[in-house]
């Protein structure tokens, strides 16, 4: 029996004077399923009202808590309501002494931590792929905005057609809980498909059926599955070829069907102004080259741009330029100079195992705002749906950058300006800094993942961190931020040569984006060149999806 829908009397009875010793009101139950014999116990010899604690809340755990210390020993449960016992819905006002779950409370955070949790998987599964699991969480996002849009009084969906914004008396907490339920479920076990049993159990636990397809658009669960089913249907054929449909492709989802040749390849540089795939240790004693992370993503199609060409910027510096020539012995200069707090700052926005990639990093900072400001579910559906579709659209515009372009790494251009030179220089896990021929310098980074197997310019962790924390920026209406994290240097890079425990700070959304920025110039990933101009691209895609953001939570700009 289910008590979720339902707003009805419970009546305590003592058995002793058949007076009724304490009435309470069950109005909202999330996320528990109830049945008289599971889930709810009152025993004759008992003084606890007992509750499933596997799937209660804190908040539900002192609310029942709360309700024990009335209960005194041989009561039993009467139900007055016949709504009860056949769990259908009353007419019975919600109680205004139950407030709204915030923070990590509420089902869109707890939503979004299920979908980092998946983005980690899917790196461990199949390696970093940032562009692609960029999509998947925008796309989430999008189904959950959009079934949620449906409840609410201006919004107007992204993708969802033929589901009428349904009647105010139905813009209920617990209808938009189900529908952005049904909507993320469906979205995260298209995109995330290995991980599917972890979003059933989720289901589950909410007391959801994960098998429940309707269609019905007069309902929740129909409105959340139309919602996802929207989204994978307007987003198939964008380019981005996930079931290996498109033109030129063989069929394999994510091949490329441009037809992609890098000019140089591992063991010849023929244009040094242009990226070069470099080796990689394979872990077992081999090596190999890595080929460059999906060439045509500069295609797929964005959200809220117009294209992936909308902010090109303009060309990095050449071979033979004054600023390429002191922006490369920057990145030399800053190696050798390393600090143990550099040298964490640059394993934090690199992650490591598990990496949810720099999307995901961006949700998760968008989710310490949200236990910070203890968000409500609307809070949260609204800003992951901005913070996502930036991230998602930034990329695509990075690649643009990057395939227009085709630039050159520092990882080549330090051999090209410095072979045959003698240069101080990292050495490699254990071996610290020494005195080496430039032609084998190498950025800091394991040896099993030198350095990011795509062209430089611009670089997507300062694009996605530009454009992400200019949108908290906006949607909070502050830069503050005030984040942290702790991280021992060294541990992702040479873990037998550790350094010291570092806290990392992050007080404004400006100054974390700066700092993933440069993180990547520490590393040796870029030039300074990379990151300037990564840090503006993503604020012009920031600044235009903050247009198509109000246009579609039904508030447009003014001109």
């Amino acid at each position: 029996m289910d008590l979720r829908f339902c707003s009805s009397w419970l009546h305590v009875a003592n058995l002793r004077n058949g007076s009724p010793s304490c009435v309470y009101q069950v109005t909202y139950v999330f996320p528990l399923r109830f049945s008289l014999n599971q889930r709810i116990i009152v025993a004759a010899d008992t003084t606890t009202l007992a509750a499933d604690r596997a799937v209660c809340s804190s908040k539900e755990r002192s609310t029942f808590a709360t309700m024990s210390r009335y209960y005194k020993a041989n009561f039993t449960i009467l139900v007055a309501s016949f709504c009860l016992l056949l769990s259908c819905t009353s007419d019975a006002p919600e109680n205004p002494e139950v407030s709204e779950p915030l923070g990590k409370e509420n089902l869109a955070y707890r939503w979004g931590a299920l979908a980092l949790e998946a983005q980690a998987r899917d790196t461990d599964r199949f390696k970093p792929r940032p562009t692609i699991t960029s999509r998947y969480l925008g796309l989430i996002s999008v189904a959950i905005f959009d079934a949620w849009s449906r409840y609410d009084d201006t919004a107007v969906p992204v993708y969802l057609e033929g589901a009428p914004r349904t009647p105010t008396d139905e813009h209920t907490l617990r209808n938009k809980e189900i529908a952005i339920s049904y909507a993320a479920y469906r979205a995260m076990s298209e995109y995330y498909y290995t991980d599917t049993s972890l979003f059933i159990q989720f289901m589950q636990d909410l007391g959801m059926d994960p098998q429940d397809k309707s269609m019905d658009p007069s309902t929740p669960v129909g409105i959340g599955n139309l919602a996802a089913q929207a989204v994978i249907k307007a987003r198939k054929g964008d380019g981005a070829n996930q079931y290996g449909e498109e033109q030129g492709s063989d069929g394999t989802p994510y091949h490329d069907y441009t037809g992609y040749t890098p000019i140089n390849n591992a063991d010849e540089s023929s244009d040094p102004n242009r990226w070069q795939p470099k080796y990689f240790s394979d872990g077992k004693g081999g090596r190999y080259a890595p080929s460059c992370l999906t060439p045509f993503w500069d295609k797929v199609e964005p959200i809220a741009l117009t294209s992936g060409d909308q902010f090109r910027p303009g060309p990095p510096p050449m071979i033979g330029s004054e600023q390429l020539e002191r922006e490369v012995k920057e990145v030399i200069d800053m190696q050798v100079e390393l600090t143990d707090y550099q040298k964490a700052l640059v394993e934090f926005m690199r992650d490591g195992p598990k990496s949810v990639q720099q999307a995901g990093h961006w949700l998760k900072f968008a989710q310490d705002v949200s236990r910070r400001d203890q968000h409500t579910l609307d809070q949260d559906v609204k800003m992951y749906f901005y913070n996502q579709v930036v991230a998602m659209d930034a990329f695509i515009a990075s690649w643009d950058s990057k395939m227009y372009y085709d630039y050159a790494r520092p990882f080549a251009l330090v051999h090209e300006y410095y072979s045959d030179q003698k240069i101080k220089a990292w050495g490699g896990e254990g071996k610290g800094i020494l005195e080496m021929d430039g032609s084998q310098w190498r950025p800091y980074s394991p040896e099993t993942f030198l350095c990011p197997p795509f062209p430089s310019y611009t670089s997507g962790h300062s694009t996605i961190s530009g454009g992400c924390a200019e949108a908290l920026r906006l949607w909070t209406g502050s830069d503050t931020f005030g984040s942290r994290d702790t991280l021992i240097a060294g541990a992702l890079t040479e873990p037998d040569n550790l350094g010291d425990t570092i806290i990392l700070e992050f007080p404004t959304f400006t100054e974390t984006a700066e700092m993933a920025g440069i993180s990547r110039v520490l590393g040796g990933y870029h030039i300074q060149a990379d990151n300037v101009a990564g840090l503006e691209l993503g604020k012009d895609v920031a600044h235009e999806a903050w247009e198509f953001y109000h246009e579609h939570i039904g508030e447009p700009l003014e001109d």
